[in-house]
């Protein structure tokens, strides 16, 4: 049985906001991942009384999911660019490449004061993420010492933004407490709403936060969500 299409390469596109609507920078793989994993973990609180022949773990948090790959940079002239206007075998080898590729998922972005967010995608995998750690071994080099092929190990963390995290959360749960962030076009009702699954709760909130004007927040500022039953008491 074959598959059809042409080959579909990785494709990792850079935005500046973590909502993920328009993004800013994207960066193709030179040559497509032989595997990667996709990892999750669970945190848990281990309560064993003194003497106890096993422990009692109780839930404490999902950790952020992890996505990591190796990516192989060639400079040798073996496989075609995968940037456009780059020549494959050139005087500075694989420089151009591995710049490439940390402009995107790596350096610093003045305008948002941090690397940029990412999303990760090739066949099933949309992963929205930041980069983690990255390390880059060098492996084959030109007479002058000048690199022309590398391995990239990349890895990956999970990013939901707080309104997306409130609202996969059981939201509504009565012993936790939230703080989230202020942004463009956030109410207090509608920030309710995502918390509590009701927008009913606004004036306790407000006065949780020592809020006079519920309908002009200041973007930027925090706001404590508390228990859901303190908020309704």
């Amino acid at each position: 049985m074959g598959f059809f299409g042409g080959l579909q390469k990785m494709k990792i596109l850079a935005y500046e906001v973590g909502k993920f609507k328009t993004p800013v920078a994207e960066f193709s793989v030179y040559i497509n991942p032989e595997k990667y994993s996709h990892s999750f973990e669970i945190c848990y609180n281990d309560v064993q009384a003194q003497g106890a022949p096993g422990g009692s773990p109780n839930f404490n948090k999902v950790l952020s999911e992890t996505v990591k790959f190796e990516i192989v940079f060639d400079g040798t002239g073996v496989v075609s660019s995968a940037i456009p206007g780059v020549i494959p075998f050139m005087a500075d080898g694989i420089t151009k490449q591995i710049a490439a590729f940390k402009s995107v998922v790596y350096n610093y972005d003045g305008e948002i004061h941090s690397p940029k967010y990412l999303e990760l995608v090739w066949g099933t995998l949309e992963f929205t993420c930041r980069l983690s750690a990255l390390s880059i071994t060098y492996t084959l080099f030109k007479p002058d010492g000048t690199p022309l092929r590398a391995r990239a190990d990349a890895t990956f963390i999970s990013y939901k933004d707080e309104t997306e995290l409130a609202l996969s959360s059981d939201a509504r749960s009565p012993d936790l407490t939230k703080v989230l962030t202020v942004r463009a076009g956030d109410t207090l009702p509608l920030m309710c709403y995502g918390v509590y699954g009701s927008s009913n709760y606004y004036t306790q909130v407000a006065e949780v936060n020592g809020i006079t004007d519920f309908r002009n927040l200041v973007v930027g500022s925090m706001i404590t969500f508390p228990p859901l039953g303190d908020a309704a008491a």
